[in-house]
């Protein structure tokens, strides 16, 4: 983990897409629930379903965030990266170098974010939950980046295209003992005998599978894929603002259709990562960016979003800081007083804004300071 500024130019888009990602995940999620006690409007009501992550089949809001920022980091890879073969024998070796690191850390902030092992020092090594989602991103940025640096455009195409096929048929087809064989379900798909004969440690909440398991970090990987398309179409493109736009918007449209209709076969599942649900989170990503993009960077309407830049800027460390320190209890010491004087309605409403207001102020007081701790 270094800390440092920005080297280079960004796309102010992106990083506000990025920390908007972030936003709902630091506790703004509470928002709708708290605003459906205060009105009683069941549009309130409607919205806070969307805050929580489907059962098991089916999609939500809440279920975008994980594959956005997967996506995302694709996008910084398509507006920098280039075939390993241009840059000199001494940077290929920095650049290795960090990516090793990188993946490395991704996985040991993941199992601290889970809290280790949970039962203390010394360590039980089987009570480690080892996979986590900050170690699923490592792993798609890292084969994403290993893509875009040893192969061709054609070919991390024909990648990303093999995978979301294979997996589908992997699924479908394949049969171990009584798993899989287009068993989608949480007890009998075929990502449950890879997780109970293959992962180390114990998985979330010790069930059967870990939605992020050792299976379904294939399809992830296009996620990342998906973000270097469009991240590299946003370099070449970009002095054509509204061709990129449109083109974009419409991109996004074809792959949320295709990926309905592909979701009348396969799933549309988060834990199991399906193919379908990769399509159309790809989909739902691609048109926020496009969106985000033609506002922020085409009509130049930028103040809203620097509030959100802040965020995006440091998001792993308000990330894990979500994990290892207790916000809540901290803007209730502080605005306890208020919080308690109104009523309970309007107590959550304000308890969960002077949460995020407190990681707000910390997180603007490193981006005024040029401090940007990036891993």
């Amino acid at each position: 983990m270094v800390t440092s500024a920005p080297e280079k130019k960004r796309l102010l888009s992106v990083d506000a897409l990025r920390g908007f990602d972030m936003f709902w995940i630091m506790g703004a999620e509470g928002f709708f629930a708290a605003l459906f006690i205060i009105t009683g409007w069941s549009v309130f009501e409607i919205f806070d379903h969307q805050m929580k992550h489907a059962v098991w089949h089916g999609f939500t809001a809440y279920d975008l965030i994980f594959p956005l920022f997967i996506f995302l980091s694709g996008v910084s890879i398509g507006l920098a990266a280039k075939p390993i073969k241009h840059y000199s024998a001494d940077k290929r070796a920095g650049l290795y170098r960090h990516a090793f690191t990188r993946l490395s850390l991704l996985i040991l902030l993941g199992i601290v974010y889970n809290h280790g092992w949970g039962v203390g020092i010394p360590a039980d090594i089987d009570q480690i939950r080892y996979v986590s989602v900050l170690g699923r991103i490592g792993i798609a940025w890292f084969v994403a980046i290993m893509l875009v640096w040893h192969l061709s455009i054609k070919n991390q195409w024909l990648i990303s295209i093999s995978i979301l096929l294979g997996y589908w048929l992997l699924l479908e087809c394949v049969t171990l003992g009584q798993f899989g064989g287009g068993n989608y379900s949480p007890d009998l798909a075929l990502n449950v005998w890879f997780d109970q004969h293959m992962l180390p440690g114990i998985t979330y909440r010790n069930a059967p599978m870990d939605p992020e398991g050792i299976l379904s970090n294939l399809p992830s990987i296009v996620n990342a894929m998906a973000g270097v398309f469009v991240g590299r179409y946003i370099k070449a493109t970009q002095h054509q603002a509204q061709r990129l736009f449109v083109h974009l918007f419409a991109a996004g449209i074809l792959i949320l259709v295709v990926g309905y209709l592909w979701g009348r076969i396969m799933p549309i599942n988060k834990s199991l990562w399906t193919s379908s649900f990769t399509l159309i989170t790809i989909g739902y990503s691609t048109l926020l960016l496009a969106l985000f993009y033609l506002v922020i960077d085409v009509w130049r309407i930028q103040t809203w979003a620097k509030i959100f830049a802040v965020i995006g800027m440091n998001s792993i460390v308000i990330y894990l800081s979500t994990s290892i320190f207790n916000w809540q209890y901290l803007a209730n010491s502080i605005f306890g007083g208020l919080v308690s004087s109104v009523p309970e309605g309007w107590s959550s409403l304000l308890l969960i804004a002077a949460t995020l207001l407190l990681q707000w102020l910390f997180l603007n007081w490193l981006y005024k300071r040029n401090i940007f701790i990036k891993v």
